[in-house]
């Protein structure tokens, strides 16, 4: 294949979004977020598998998941303004359609999991096993996320 026939990359980002993702304070903030909300994740991750395997430790598991979704709200939230900031839309522009799509999937069992452990509608074991599932969303849309951003670091060297 010739240099002329190979598929071009689109870039994540024109360079108006790449300045007023550079020049937005919200970028800071996702940069923060981020890595706080993986790390309350890591260790309600060791909590709620402790309790799985031993039946210890229900409250805590249970205040760390509760934790983690009020991190993955806060990252929501502020990722839309960022994005309305960068975009010009709050959710769902075209850079990061799919990993929006799977983070409605990740909101909804965390949400499901609150409304779960507030209506009583399951056991403790079974609020559990649904805080797992929430958390193996987290680690594929964590994982887009990652990827994507990596993609568009590796672009920007090309076109650099």
């Amino acid at each position: 294949m010739r240099d002329s026939e190979a598929p071009t990359v689109q870039p994540l980002y024109t360079p108006e979004q790449r300045a007023r993702r550079d020049a937005s304070r919200w970028t800071l903030v996702q940069g923060i977020l981020a890595p706080v909300q993986f790390l309350v994740f890591a260790v309600s991750l060791y909590l709620v598998v402790r309790y799985l395997l031993t039946g210890a430790g229900y409250d805590a598991a249970t205040l760390s998941v509760v934790l983690k979704t009020l991190c993955l709200y806060a990252i929501m939230v502020t990722g839309a303004i960022w994005e309305k900031v960068v975009f010009g839309q709050y959710l769902f522009a075209h850079a990061f359609f799919w990993e929006d799509m799977f983070s409605m999937a990740v909101i909804a069992l965390h949400t499901a999991y609150l409304w779960a452990l507030f209506s009583g509608s399951l056991s403790p074991s079974e609020l559990m096993w649904l805080a797992l599932a929430a958390y193996v969303t987290y680690v594929i849309n964590a994982g887009q996320f990652i990827w994507k951003l990596r993609m568009a670091r590796l672009s920007s060297q090309v076109t650099a």
